[in-house]
């Protein structure tokens, strides 16, 4: 079980599987994980998101400084 909680405050990337099934890869900032829901900011759109724990697939901290808009 991946444990994105201790992540909270802290930038990561993931790999996410979105309710069409497709699969996705996203840099967020955690912000808070609670009942299976990740609320967090996505860095690419600057936007709030909220992801199902069980479709997050991979999680990845991001070193500081290593951030790069596209």
């Amino acid at each position: 079980m991946i444990r994105v909680e201790k992540y909270i405050g802290r930038t990561v990337e993931i790999i996410y599987v979105d309710r069409e099934g497709k699969i996705t890869q996203r840099r967020i900032e955690v912000h808070d994980v609670r009942e299976g829901i990740v609320r967090a900011t996505c860095l690419a759109s600057h936007a709030p998101r909220a992801f199902r724990m069980e479709n997050i697939l991979a999680c990845f901290p991001v070193a500081k400084g290593r951030y790069h808009a596209s």
